[in-house]
């Protein structure tokens, strides 16, 4: 999949939490987004709105969009919101984009080209409509084949979701290929495909299918590879989203994971779940080496370091909360991002070379 230029539509919802995918292209695809379309935002430029993405121009027009050199390719729907439908108000835009000959790109679980509108005009056009959660046809129901990779199978699991699951990977995916590991990356979530430029978006997979889904994508990235990150969805502890986080954990049968969490945040994410309240770190660890051992009983997958994401604290809360998830966890612990992948590296490279003694 070859990734265009992007103008990324994110009006009034411009943030690290609310944007995801907007922030993660402007993290992970260097040079491929021209700018930020978003009239709500007073900021002139990315970094002056999230601390990074540099002189990324906010523009609050499609015009404006279209004026920067070089001209955009495709428009891409920044967000990806609880129920994945597109707003109405947007759709002025997106028909806009397609009639000055942009393709249009989208994480949403509603898929652009289901739209009669949308495609009738992208078809008249010659564009380009690309869904990125779109599942591919005939996928299996899980088996347990993900077991028989030469890889390294490595899950980033959380204490809940959008805490970090997809960065974590991609971050440790770059220590690890500075070290000389031969390194794969599973994307399982719209986003993930974005960067990787392949994948399966399991939270659109019918239920039976999620971990056939896993398995595939797990073992594809596996070949020829030394460790496989598997990007991680949801979460076991949240009540909305915990089926898609189980059939991800069995499909890709890990060897090891990486608990991400939040220390900001003590109940589940997204305003209807603040009833359910955060465990400590070391009894969500449990809970997802519990959850392997049933279909890995012999063999089963263990918590091998703690990833946090502090962007909401200072620095000085942040190094606390590292230390605390640390001493809690007794595994290495960081933030990615802040402090660097290199502790979760090294904790990987160690289940590693015990994978490879015992083989």
């Amino acid at each position: 999949m070859t990734t265009p230029r992007f103008t990324i539509l994110t009006e009034g919802a411009f943030g690290v939490e609310t944007a995801k995918t907007a922030v993660s292209a402007i993290r992970y695809l260097p040079g491929r987004v021209s700018s930020i379309l978003d009239s709500t935002r007073p900021e002139r430029t990315v970094a002056e709105a999230i601390g990074f993405g540099g002189d990324t121009p906010i523009v609050a027009t499609l015009e404006r969009a279209l004026e920067r050199e070089p001209r955009p390719d495709a428009l891409l729907i920044g967000i990806a919101p609880q129920g994945g439908a597109l707003p109405d108000a947007w759709r002025p835009t997106l028909v806009a984009a397609l009639e000055s000959g942009l393709d249009l790109w989208s994480g949403l679980h509603a898929f652009l080209a289901d739209d009669p509108q949308l495609s009738e005009l992208a078809a008249t056009r010659d564009r380009r409509l690309v869904d990125l959660r779109r599942p591919p046809p005939k996928l299996p129901v899980g088996t347990g084949r993900a077991q028989s990779t030469q890889a390294l199978r490595v899950l980033t699991v959380g204490s809940d979701c959008n805490v970090g699951k997809m960065t974590t990977a991609l971050e440790v995916r770059r220590v690890l290929e500075m070290r000389g590991l031969r390194t794969g990356f599973a994307a399982t979530g719209q986003t993930g495909i974005l960067v990787a430029g392949s994948g399966i978006a399991v939270d659109a997979v019918v239920s039976d299918f999620i971990a056939g889904a896993a398995e595939r994508v797990t073992i594809e990235a596996a070949a020829g590879a030394d460790v496989v990150l598997v990007e991680g969805q949801g979460s076991l502890l949240h009540p909305g989203y915990s089926g898609v986080t189980l059939g991800l954990l069995h499909g890709s049968m890990p060897q090891a994971m990486i608990l991400c969490a939040m220390p900001s945040r003590p109940t589940i994410y997204g305003g209807n779940y603040d009833w359910v309240d955060i465990p400590p770190l070391d009894e969500v660890a449990r809970w997802y080496e519990a959850a392997l051992s049933w279909a890995r009983p012999d063999t089963p997958g263990r918590v091998v370091a703690v990833s946090l994401a502090t962007y909401d604290i200072g620095e000085d809360e942040a190094r606390r909360a590292v230390e605390d998830a640390g001493l809690v966890t007794g595994l290495p612990a960081t933030d990615p991002v802040r402090f660097g992948a290199e502790p979760i590296a090294d904790a990987i490279t160690a289940r590693l070379a015990s994978a490879c003694a015992s083989a």
